[in-house]
């Protein structure tokens, strides 16, 4: 069984009702249909209903069993719009305005527990995406930054058998500090755990191994650590290591001693999105390994991503990884 299919038995084990605010894109409809036909997540459109149900009569998609939630639902624009100013100063009228918006009603049926999670990004950028869930989802306690992750399926090579990794961030955060870095280390260790039922051994990643080199962007990293064990200290989180001592044994008992992490290493933490970014093509281009993802994390609730040119299949999977984050 693949981790999608794993990640899909998850979802039906505890049926998640998963918006889906981009009712005006085929390969949502088919994927929507599908993930109700086979009861992986309860899907909810965001849309006008006779528009949407026509419109997804003409790809002959029968959606005659799935929720089609209007943002013009005077009930909930009420409702959602009440919860939105309860923390900011606003005019009611600027607030439904805003949450007229696909993105952002969906994102406001999160917070208000009529959806357990959002996947969108068909029809909108990764920066809108994120906008949206920011400011109607918000972020979990002790952050305030978003990122995300990648899990990476590697076949077996000499020296380790570590698969799957996590590999964070390389798709969101540029050039995280270290306090951003210490966040997506202990939120990578958290997703490890959740979504892989891994033991999380964190591995801050630098060019020097506990001191071998002297620079400040080793500091960084170094920092970054510290900070990281402070806020999980019951997480095994060490750095800063290179790649070769944070994964192979024989090359972590030259370089380090005592680590728990280094030569064991599951969660991978890059110094910034060049470095995550380059490390995740190439280990999944040069050694053949699935990339899943990326996958949000920092958010108070689940919120994906989905690229422009996502396939039926890549919806499915996402919306499964999204049910299981928010099965806790």
């Amino acid at each position: 069984m693949t981790y999608i299919e794993k990640f899909v038995e998850t979802a039906r084990q505890n049926l998640k009702r998963i918006v889906f605010p981009e009712s005006g894109n085929v390969r949502i409809l088919r994927a929507v249909r599908y993930l109700k036909d086979h009861n992986i997540v309860h899907p909810v459109l965001i849309g006008d209903p006779p528009v949407v149900g026509a419109y997804a009569a003409t790809q002959a998609i029968d959606i005659s069993d799935i929720d089609v939630i209007s943002v013009g639902d005077s009930g909930h624009l009420e409702k959602y719009a009440d919860i939105y100013l309860a923390k900011r100063p606003l005019k009611k009228t600027i607030a439904m305005r805003l949450i007229k918006k696909p993105l952002s009603f969906g994102g406001m049926m999160v917070t208000a527990g009529d959806a357990d999670g959002m996947v969108a990004g068909v029809g909108h950028t990764t920066t809108s995406v994120i906008q949206a869930a920011a400011l109607t989802i918000g972020y979990r306690d002790g952050v305030d930054f978003p990122s995300s992750f990648f899990i990476m399926i590697l076949p077996e090579f000499a020296g380790t058998s570590h698969h799957p990794l996590i590999f964070a961030d390389c798709a969101v955060a540029v050039d995280p500090t270290d306090e951003q870095l210490a966040q997506i280390a202990v939120a990578a260790g958290e997703n490890a755990a959740q979504l892989l039922k891994l033991e999380p051994k964190v591995a801050l990643l630098s060019f020097s191994t506990h001191g071998s080199a002297n620079h400040q962007m080793v500091d960084k990293i170094i920092s970054a650590t510290k900070i990281a064990r402070q806020a999980a200290p019951g997480m095994k989180i060490d750095g800063e290591l290179q790649g070769d001592a944070a994964l192979i044994e024989r090359v972590a008992r030259k370089k380090v001693a005592g680590s728990e992490v280094a030569g064991a290493a599951n969660v991978l933490v890059f110094p910034d999105l060049h470095s995550g970014n380059i490390a995740y093509k190439l280990v999944q281009y040069l050694a053949g390994a699935q990339a899943i993802g990326p996958v949000f994390q920092g958010f108070k609730r689940p919120v994906n991503d989905l690229s422009r040119g996502a396939s039926i299949e890549d919806i499915v999977s996402v919306a499964a990884i999204t049910a299981v984050q928010a099965a806790g």
